[in-house]
């Protein structure tokens, strides 16, 4: 990469037309300013001035420079400019990624302390795969990820895992279903169409140990990376699905469903993931501490 500050330097002396004028204006002496002009002209590989008789003249590679480095430099006052302008009450920018597996009525219930802070605050969010969003982490592009299931213990990104809370998980389906079931629950899902999370997710381990715990076969009609569409379908009648405890009424009421149980040997688990062993972001921690005491706090 070109060296800004060789650069500054030549602007300087094209310019103010000549060295001894460029070290006035910078308060360097004109050996310093030739020295990393020379260093300038060996990285580009390219003569910017050409010497006629005591004046320094561009060529045409030093013109073809300048008129890049007016508008870099011209950009940068700009730049500085609009920022002594800015507010000094400018919201803060909080970046999260939302891992696509987690219930987007979860998501919001977490996130929302950070638009209730005392301090302005914007906040941007992003969801994707676990993989991705741990990846922009690790480059800072993101503040906090909110995932279902720690760090894996394969990917080498250097970040630290830390637990909200968990929940058990309810069972719901439309009236309509539920009047043909048979049995008590939860043996009233054998045989009954199911609507359940992709494969390889926590949840949906769990959830395929219970059944094969119990002897129960359900008829599974369709598995979904996104749980809001799942319980889309669920609304419509395509099967019983599940969806975290914590928010069963609102689920209820949301999709006209009903809940017709729930098991606590599998759990929904919330992790806040960032670069930090120590929290300090002030938006991060007012989420984490406002998600352990209210959220998720009878759950845990």
């Amino acid at each position: 990469m070109i060296n800004y500050k060789h650069l500054h330097y030549f602007w300087a002396v094209a310019t103010e037309g000549g060295v001894a004028r460029a070290s006035e204006r910078l308060h360097l002496t004109p050996q310093t300013i030739s020295g990393q002009l020379s260093l300038l002209e060996t990285h580009l590989g390219e003569s910017l001035f050409s010497r006629v008789g005591r004046n320094l003249e561009l060529t045409e590679t030093g013109r073809l420079v300048l008129s890049y480095a007016n508008e870099i430099f011209s950009l940068g006052s700009e730049l500085e400019e609009v920022l002594h302008q800015l507010p000094s009450d400018r919201p803060q920018q909080f970046r999260v990624g939302v891992v696509d597996v987690v219930p987007k009525s979860i998501a919001h219930r977490i996130l929302q302390p950070a638009l209730q802070m005392s301090e302005s605050v914007r906040m941007v969010c992003r969801e994707a795969g676990l993989d991705m969003l741990l990846a922009e982490l690790s480059v800072h592009h993101l503040d906090l990820v909110l995932a279902d299931r720690p760090v894996p213990s394969n990917v080498s990104t250097r970040a630290y895992s830390h637990k909200l809370g968990e929940c058990a998980v309810s069972f719901f389906c439309t009236s309509a279903i539920a009047k043909g079931l048979s049995g008590d629950f939860p043996y009233c899902l054998d045989g009954a169409p199911m609507l359940l999370p992709s494969s390889g997710t926590q949840l949906r381990a769990g959830i395929d140990q219970y059944l094969s715990k119990h002897r129960i076969h359900p008829r599974i009609v369709g598995e979904f990376d996104d749980s809001a569409l799942m319980k889309a379908f669920g609304k419509e009648g395509a099967g019983i699905f599940i969806a975290p405890a914590v928010i069963e009424k609102e689920v209820e009421k949301q999709y006209q469903v009903t809940a017709i149980g729930h098991i606590e040997e599998v759990k929904e688990h919330f992790y806040a993931i960032t670069v930090e062993r120590r929290v300090k972001h002030p938006v991060v921690s007012a989420i984490m501490d406002a998600t352990r005491k209210t959220l998720l706090s009878n759950e845990k």
